[in-house]
């Protein structure tokens, strides 16, 4: 869970921290906020190689676990010592495939203090551009980014801050060094079946990208950055990367014969592991898209963390151009979902302090309640299922892989028998305050069943652990006799999931 945001505009100073785990290096970067402007006080790095620890079956290895929570130990000292805060930690390619990280994750979140999310490859790809966007020259016209990490590779077209196109393939250095080039052999034809497996995974969205010519072209990761060093100290890359400077880096790794012999200048010996798959995927990406130049950008995937929790402290949140484009594809009938979120809101606010609900729990409530009849898109009959199922698979810039879990799983609890079961695959914190939401979406979509522009009535909730009073104006109720049925039925659901709903008819002078 995300952790409690403060209410109103952020102070004129704020100290921001971005916590990167991916799946070769962990990174930290710590910036001040100071009168809209993001100044960089510390950065942290540290070689993990956390996807080198995933056996057959995704597991984790003990000594990759190990390695990772010293390293997260070290990164919440500091974060401790610098006083962040807003932070924001994100987990990705290695952490989206790995099995059974439940404890892992509980250890990481005790070892930095705050939780870990795990993001999608195309959140992934969304804060990598946004994080370069920033740090590149202003241009006219489109531009695209490239960022190769140990797990898998972003490729990102847009335009400005905005990215219009993403894509997250399933390769990365790490993991094609160490498949790609077994016992470190740098032979012709490794490169050769290296680069054919990049190529397969490009062919399905190669075209996508080649519509327009950049205007730049700009990559963020290491393997970049370290392609691009070795080939200005040798003298090939005056003005970037080209597909001919990467094609002499490809005939030099292959006179060395293996990763060991390796002496390239500006090469570190732990780059120099997972070089050759790095290099094989980037010039596969520019002889595809036909990019003739690649510079490089500063900022990258934890860059664009720390603006995009600017954004969501100055009301540029991309969670809310999600839920609206959403709500907007599927033909959410808007004034009806803007009735039902009035109503939660007013049922929230009223339950809060008893039930112990945040702020981040308000904010889903309210996005649910946007969307909660999505489905009706799709078919009537049991709508919420089809609503649930497109949130929970569904690409949603700006949304964590849990936040996206419960969202789901409010819609699909919104109506009909309520099962507590649908929210024991949460996460732990979650589990509990995201019931609750949905008892509220509930009722808030109860209330609203007849779809009527009407006068809401005014309710009265009182809650005290797993019980509910709600006190409804009683003439309200006799001009409503079918939401009063509605309402016994809904207080014999919750009966079965261990709550307690009390509807108590108020007279209204």
């Amino acid at each position: 869970m995300a952790e409690r945001r403060r209410r109103g505009p952020p102070p004129a100073q704020d100290v921001l921290a971005a916590v990167d785990l991916g799946s070769n290096s962990f990174h930290m970067v710590v910036a001040r906020f100071d009168h809209g402007q993001l100044t960089v006080i510390d950065r942290l790095r540290e070689m993990v190689r956390l996807a080198s620890g995933l056996n057959k079956d995704n597991r984790l290895s003990e000594a990759s676990q190990a390695r990772a929570l010293a390293t997260l130990r070290r990164f919440g000292e500091r974060l401790r010592a610098m006083q962040a805060g807003r932070v924001r930690v994100v987990a990705t390619s290695t952490l989206r495939r790995a099995r059974s990280t439940g404890r892992f994750l509980q250890r990481a979140a005790k070892a930095l203090g705050h939780q870990v999310e795990i993001i999608s490859g195309i959140e992934e790809a969304r804060l990598i551009y946004l994080g370069a966007s920033h740090n590149l020259p202003r241009v006219d016209g489109p531009q695209i980014v490239v960022d190769i990490g140990g797990g898998s590779t972003e490729i990102i077209a847009g335009k400005g801050l905005e990215p219009i196109t993403m894509e997250s393939l399933h390769v990365g250095c790490v993991s094609l060094s160490a498949g790609g080039f077994p016992d470190g052999r740098l032979s012709a034809r490794n490169f050769e079946k290296a680069r054919l497996q990049v190529r397969l995974e490009l062919e399905p969205v190669r075209s996508g990208f080649r519509k327009v010519e950049p205007a730049q072209v700009a990559g963020t990761s290491g393997s970049i950055r370290a392609a691009h060093a070795v080939l200005s100290a040798l003298d090939r890359a005056p003005q970037g990367v080209t597909v001919d400077g990467l094609e002499h880096l490809i005939e030099e790794m292959i006179s060395a014969g293996r990763i060991a012999e390796l002496r390239l200048p500006e090469l570190s010996g732990d780059r120099a592991e997972v070089f050759p798959g790095g290099v094989a995927i980037l010039v596969e990406v520019m002889r595809a898209l036909g990019l003739g130049r690649m510079t490089v950008a500063d900022g990258a995937l934890r860059e664009g963390i720390l603006y995009d929790m600017i954004g969501r402290l100055t009301d540029e949140d991309a969670r809310v151009r999600t839920v609206r484009a959403m709500a907007a594809r599927y033909h959410v009938d808007r004034p009806q979902a803007e009735r039902v979120e009035a109503t939660a809101m007013n049922l929230y606010a009223q339950a809060r302090d008893d039930w112990d609900l945040e702020n981040d729990h308000k904010l889903l409530l309210a996005w649910a309640a946007r969307i909660h009849e999505l489905g009706l898109d799709i078919a009537h009959s049991h709508y919420h299922r089809h609503g649930a199922y497109v949130l929970a698979n569904a690409d949603m810039p700006g949304f964590p892989r849990e936040e996206q879990q419960v969202l789901a799983c409010l819609v699909l609890a919104h109506r009909r028998k309520f099962e507590r079961s649908a929210f024991s695959g949460l996460p732990l914190p979650w589990q509990r305050p995201a019931l609750r939401l949905a008892i509220l979406l509930r009722l808030a979509a109860l209330i609203h069943r007849s779809r009527t522009g009407g006068t809401t009535p005014d309710l009265k909730l009182r809650v005290q652990g797993r019980t509910l009073r709600l006190q409804v104006p009683a003439a309200w109720l006799d001009s409503n006799p079918l939401t009063l049925a509605d309402l016994e039925r809904e207080r014999d659901y919750l009966h079965e999931a261990d709550y307690k709903l009390t509807i108590q008819r108020r007279a209204v002078p």
